[in-house]
Parts: structure tokens; C-alpha cells; sequence
């Protein structure tokens, strides 16, 4: 990581979209948020994609350059995945896309997720809580299943969101995803703060020079 590098956007309001904008061109230049494993460690937490201390594991248990490695298989799935995004974006998505999405379930099906019975967090039993509860967990057994998270988010997108409501920022030189839930679907920017008032500014600068 470098120290002049912005922190990782997460303005998409899906995460999956948020992991595409893990390369991104927010104001002049490309910037790589995945360049190393230490930046694919950093992007996870910030994403709250895993657990602290499941970070911290891997990062003490992994071989040399294994998640520098896996960093690059996150790469390759982010612009797989983008690919697909692409195409299928601005319009419901239908199910013969099934087809195209063999590397993602590739993904999942590594999964190793089982689930615990346990006391629910907090003290005490107050009335009419149940005294135990059901708890997903996983088995993180190497640095590649931090592609898991990852995975199960682009899913998520699939199959709960509706690509109709994907877009592209309109900013010049941006290119940030991002999925419009808002009314009318009159987003037009990934963030009024930058794109938006970058807009706002040169619409106030073409009117200055007519007048």
C-alpha cells in the first residue's frame, strides 16, 4: 500500500460493485486498491467481508507470497466478474445468463460453511429471547478462501439486486459503479461531493464564458 493512495471507495451501495470500484479512475489517475495481499487484507476489512481476527490468522499462518497470490486471483475474478456486469447492465437479468456464471459457482462451491448452535450474544436471557440460537460459521483453511466473501457478495447481487439499476457514473473520467436505488433512479454520479459538484463546476464555467 502506498501512503498517497485515497482509501477504497465504497459508494455503490452493493458491496460486489464496491469490489469493482476496487480499480477505479475516481478524479485523474487509475488507482489499484488490490495490488498486493496486504491490500486485498485491507480492502476485506474495510469492506467488513471478514473478521479481524480471521485477518490477522491468515496473515501470520500464510506461505511467502501466497496472498500476494491470492490477490491476483482476486484480480482476475474482479474483471471476470465485471465483464459480466458489462453486459448485463441497464436491464433485468434473465435467467440463460445462468450460463455465463460457471466461474463464480466455481467460486462458491469451495465454500466450507456449516453452522453452530450457540448462546446468543449478550448477557443474561430476558423474557421470551430463546436461550440459543443458530450461528453460521467457516473453516478458513488457506489464503484463497478470502475469495469466498467475495463471491457470496457478487451473488448476492445476482440473484437479490436488479441490474436495471446498475450504472456507470456520468463524471467525465470516472468510473465507478454503482446500483441507483433511488426514487425515479435519478442518480447521476457516484458521489454529489465529487463527480457531481466536478459537474456542477464546469456547467458554472461554460455559463461564465457565454455571458
Amino acid at each position: 500500500m502506498t501512503g498517497t493512495r485515497p482509501s477504497p471507495i465504497f459508494v455503490a451501495d452493493s458491496i460486489a460493485l464496491d469490489f469493482l470500484n476496487s480499480i477505479a479512475t475516481p478524479v485523474d489517475v487509475p488507482v489499484e486498491w488490490l495490488a498486493s495481499g496486504e491490500d486485498l487484507l485491507d480492502w476485506l476489512t474495510r469492506a467488513q467481508l471478514v473478521p479481524p481476527d480471521i485477518i490477522s490468522s491468515l496473515r501470520q499462518s500464510a506461505l511467502p507470497g501466497e496472498l500476494d497470490a491470492t490477490a491476483g486471483q482476486a484480480r482476475a475474478l474482479r474483471e471476470w466478474f465485471r465483464g459480466f456486469v458489462l453486459t448485463h447492465r441497464g436491464r433485468h437479468l434473465k435467467s440463460v445468463a445462468l450460463e455465463q456464471l460457471r466461474p463464480l459457482n466455481r467460486v462458491l462451491e469451495r465454500d466450507e460453511q456449516y453452522s453452530q448452535i450457540v448462546k446468543p450474544a449478550g448477557s443474561g436471557n430476558p423474557a421470551g429471547r430463546r436461550p440459543l440460537s443458530l450461528r453460521s460459521q467457516r473453516r478458513w483453511r488457506s489464503a484463497d478462501v478470502l475469495l469466498i466473501p467475495i463471491a457470496w457478495a457478487m451473488a448476492d447481487l445476482v440473484c437479490n439486486a436488479d441490474f436495471a439499476q446498475i450504472k456507470a457514473c456520468q463524471g467525465s473520467i470516472c468510473t465507478l459503479l454503482f446500483l441507483d436505488r433511488t426514487r425515479g433512479r435519478a442518480r447521476r454520479w457516484c458521489s454529489m461531493a465529487v463527480c457531481g459538484n466536478r459537474a456542477k463546476q464546469a456547467a458554472h464555467r461554460k455559463r461564465s464564458r457565454k455571458d
